[in-house]
């Protein structure tokens, strides 16, 4: 699989042909691999938004640096240009569930369009994929089948909206598991934000903030195996605040504890901390507690 060479399908009509499915509209297309040809696994990357519903354990897929063995009822999203696919020894198999393909071209202008940065879950990694209920599968399956009976539809000015409003509708069911799993690994998620929370002080304890630069999310992300999108949507539901502001409140600690510390200005602070310039750690800490370093230093 390593040496695969990533093939990349450039149309929705594209990935249609290869599975041997009719093409209703070139932007969009719900495929049912019950009733498509056998497919031999590569690395793809696509030129249009992916989500797979997948019914049957097929082999091992990969995203991006990971691979996740599929699980019955997986929802899995992937965005233009990512890398994905499935290793089974280059044979071909016969895939189970379906495929929801639509192109950027197709919600450009729409609300959909303006909003699809939203639906974070296009940016996760695999092993982050959504597992559905039985209820949730069947209201996946509905979303699917009204897409594909207006595909089925002689085109007119209403087809458009249609589709697309149909396909927004089902995003944000998406949205709506994706809290849903978030509680119920509630669990998993409290060992994530203990480690997330150790990982910040640790780092605030050591040189990095002097050798590597003030700590960003995806620094914590990457330590924790996480998606940069799936731990900070996770931190947000968790928390009620961002990564990147809980980072900041950790920092505002350990700053308040070297203020304390007599023989140490507050540029020593500052540059200890990660910030190339002092002023910028003094207009974060003077945001966050009210008064600047220097305030606070003289009222303790």
């Amino acid at each position: 699989m390593e040496d695969q060479e990533v093939e990349k399908v450039k149309s929705v009509s594209d990935y249609n042909k290869m599975v041997n499915h009719e093409t209703l509209h070139p932007l969009v297309s719900v495929v049912d691999f019950a009733k498509s040809d056998p497919i031999c696994q590569y690395k793809r990357t696509y030129t249009f938004y992916t989500v797979f519903l997948k019914d049957v354990i097929c082999g091992d897929m990969h995203y991006g640096k990971h691979s996740y063995d599929y699980q019955e009822g997986t929802l899995v999203f992937i965005a233009p240009g990512q890398v994905s696919g499935v290793t089974n020894e280059g044979k071909s198999i016969q895939p189970g569930g379906y495929a929801l393909l639509f192109h950027p071209d197709l919600i450009k202008g729409t609300n959909l369009g303006k909003n699809i940065k939203d639906y974070s879950f296009f940016s996760y990694d695999v092993h982050e994929a959504l597992h559905l209920s039985e209820k949730e599968r069947e209201i996946v399956l509905e979303c699917f089948k009204n897409i594909k009976l207006e595909l089925e539809q002689s085109i007119d000015k209403h087809s458009k909206s249609l589709i697309v409003n149909n396909i927004e509708l089902f995003l944000n069911y998406c949205m709506r598991f994706y809290d849903r799993q978030f509680i119920t690994r509630d669990h998993i998620n409290q060992g994530v934000i203990g480690k997330f929370e150790n990982l910040v002080d640790d780092y605030f304890k050591s040189d990095n903030p002097k050798n590597i630069g003030f700590p960003m999310v995806n620094y914590f992300a990457e330590k924790l195996n996480l998606s940069a999108n799936y731990f900070g949507d996770l931190i947000k539901k968790e928390l009620g605040i961002s990564a990147q502001e809980f980072i900041h409140n950790k920092l505002i600690d350990a700053a308040k504890e070297q203020i304390l510390n007599p023989s140490k200005s507050i540029s020593e602070i500052s540059y200890d901390l990660g910030f190339k310039y002092p002023q910028h750690f003094t207009r974060l800490f003077k945001a966050k507690v009210g008064v600047s370093p220097s305030e606070y230093k003289t009222l303790n």
